[in-house]
């Protein structure tokens, strides 16, 4: 009985983790977007 409540309580702190490491990772990848969206900006002026 406890052993699942503990697995369960694992599993989601788990997902949490992922979830905030996928936070940072989008986070990076749209600042790469918006430099890119930039650098075509300034190349077309």
């Amino acid at each position: 009985m406890y052993a699942n409540r503990r697995l369960k309580l694992l599993l989601a702190l788990l997902l949490m983790n992922l979830g905030l490491a996928a936070c940072g990772t989008m986070e990076g990848a749209g600042r790469d977007i918006e430099h890119a969206g930039e650098s075509v900006q300034d190349a077309a002026k």
